[in-house]
């Protein structure tokens, strides 16, 4: 079982940024993903954005040019750093580690962005 462990959300005024992190239990070297999601409230949940293993990134349209991830393989921790943060970014944030051989996905408890005008 992998476990997540998020931390970095809070709440900031629009323009203000947010460094999210996530550190991921693990016991395999296969090669992943790992990611962001969120859902604002009356909304599905949306991806935000994804590492592999190997550096490949991943953002939503919406994020491009503001949010950037990275991850440190060592320490099994990605990060999301979130800059020129709009009211529009307010949801929670759910960190995900994913497998493909064998398939596995996984799933943090979430951590609260509010964005304020």
């Amino acid at each position: 079982q992998v476990q997540l462990v998020e931390s970095g959300g809070g709440s900031v005024q629009a323009g203000g940024s947010l460094r999210l992190s996530c550190a991921a239990s693990i016991n395999s070297v296969s090669r992943n993903a790992m990611g962001w999601y969120r859902q604002a409230p009356g909304k599905q949940r949306e991806l935000v954005a994804t590492i592999t293993s190997g550096g490949l990134t991943n953002y939503v349209d919406s994020v491009k040019g503001r949010f950037t991830i990275s991850r440190d393989n060592a320490k099994n921790t990605v990060y999301l750093q979130m800059n020129s943060l709009k009211p529009e970014d307010t949801a929670v944030y759910y960190c995900t580690y994913r497998t493909f051989w064998p398939k596995s996905e996984y799933w943090g408890q979430g951590t609260q962005v509010t964005v304020s005008s």
